[in-house]
This record gives C-alpha cells, sequence and structure tokens, in this order.
C-alpha cells in the first residue's frame, strides 16, 4: 500500500525484476510478477488509511482453509479484526486482523485450495517472514495456535535477544523477535529473494531508497539487506549464500 503506485511499480520492477500485470479489470489493484507467478499486489492506500496517517507499507497475507474458523480462533486469543472478510470474485476471500500485540496482517482463503509448496523459493518470491512485537515468545504461541506454526530453532543475538524461529515443518519460514525501541510499531517484515543482497542494496540507494540494516551475514551464510523505499514502504532482501 503506497501513496504513489506509479513510482512504487517503477521502483520494486527495477530492484526485483519483477513485472506486473492488472488484477482482472479492476485498475486499482496491480500485482506484482516473479516470471509467470504472482507474489504480491501494489494499490494506493485508501482514504481512511492516509486520513488516520498511516504511512505506506507491505501487508503480510498469511493462507488459511477456513478464514472465518481462524477469524474466531485469532480473536478468541486477543486478536482483533480489522476489515470483515470479503469475497475476491474468482479467487476467494481476504479480511485483516491484528494480533495481540499490534501487528497486522491479512488472511486470505483461496477458492480452489493449493497444496503447501514445496522446495526452495525461487528468485523474486518472498523466501522468509519476520515479526518484530515486545513479546516474541507469546507471539508465538499466539500464531502456534491459531496456524499451527512449530518452533524451528533459535539463536542468540546478543542484546537484541533471541531470535526465534518458526515452520510448518522440519525448514525454518521466518522469524520473530523483540522490536527493537527505535521501530515504532509491531510489525511483520517481508524478505523478497534476490540474487545479491548487496547488489540490491546498491540498486534501493541508486534509486532513492535508504538502506535500514546491512547488507550483512546472518547465521547460515546468507545475505540481507532492511530497506525503505522512496515512498518510506519497509522492506527486506534475503540472499542464499553460494
Amino acid at each position: 500500500m503506497t501513496t504513489d503506485p506509479a513510482a512504487a511499480q517503477a521502483f520494486y520492477t527495477r530492484v526485483m525484476g519483477w513485472g506486473t500485470a492488472p488484477w482482472g479489470t479492476d485498475g486499482s489493484y496491480t500485482l506484482w510478477m516473479a516470471g509467470e507467478a504472482p507474489v504480491g499486489g501494489c494499490m494506493a492506500l485508501p482514504a481512511p488509511l492516509l486520513a488516520a496517517k498511516v504511512p505506506p507499507h507491505w501487508l503480510t497475507y498469511l493462507g488459511t482453509p477456513d478464514i472465518d474458523a481462524t477469524i474466531k480462533k485469532a480473536v478468541s486469543l486477543g486478536a482483533k479484526v480489522l476489515a470483515e472478510p470479503q469475497e475476491i470474485p474468482g479467487a476467494g476471500k481476504f479480511a485483516a486482523l491484528e494480533d495481540p500485540q499490534g501487528a497486522a496482517f491479512c488472511l486470505y482463503s483461496a477458492a480452489t485450495p493449493t497444496p503447501p509448496r514445496s522446495g526452495d523459493p525461487a528468485l523474486g518470491e518472498f523466501s522468509w517472514h519476520e515479526l518484530m512485537v515486545p513479546d516474541p515468545i507469546a507471539a508465538l504461541g499466539f500464531y502456534s495456535a491459531v496456524f499451527g506454526w512449530k518452533k524451528a530453532g533459535e539463536f542468540d543475538m546478543g542484546p537484541e535477544g533471541i531470535y526465534h524461529m518458526f515452520g510448518l515443518g522440519d525448514a525454518p519460514m521466518g522469524g520473530m523477535m523483540k522490536k527493537p525501541d527505535h521501530v515504532p510499531v509491531s510489525n511483520w517484515l517481508p524478505y523478497a529473494k534476490v540474487k545479491s543482497a548487496d547488489q540490491a542494496a546498491a540498486d534501493i540507494k541508486a534509486l532513492g531508497g535508504s538502506i535500514l540494516v546491512g547488507p550483512m551475514e546472518v547465521p547460515g551464510g546468507d545475505r540481507i539487506a532492511v530497506a525503505a523505499d522512496p515512498l518510506g514502504a519497509v522492506f527486506a532482501v534475503h540472499a542464499t549464500k553460494t
């Protein structure tokens, strides 16, 4: 969600190598394409969010086979519903929630269920999902109860605390950590897979974005960088070790 979709598309197609495609006949929503696969979308911030001074941001979607049951479970554990379930013609349903610690996310229930993907994410796809909250242990309990996630390891980041990884199977698909004081709100941070995090960081700066963290190596040898696009939306890039 951004204040200038055209500028956002010009930026991310250069940095990520994504293509774009219209969403049906709705000209207000554009799909990000990694080759032939849609990996996300781009739209203007709705007027109510602009009025509330919500800045441009990325929004993480979590899949569920039963959106109503998932909402009921999440709310029973302290989540709030930000947007009630809505039909996407020919695609499924979505809803927006806020977890008990204030991190916003969306639910998506496909009209035609698809099996969980196997194998490593391809270039241009999202390869890691990171949550920053005041209490990551409580967050892991919440998301595990709602989505069935399991803890998939941890590592000590020193003064920044323990990094808790999670997944559905043996392979971790994201991590949770204590929100640093300088980060204003609890949030999900999406990582997109690129060939080189260092080259992506250079491209981001050349195109008017800013680098917030890195580029740096993380445990296991991969490299990441956290950035803000020229309009202020925070995202990250991830390159696997060669």
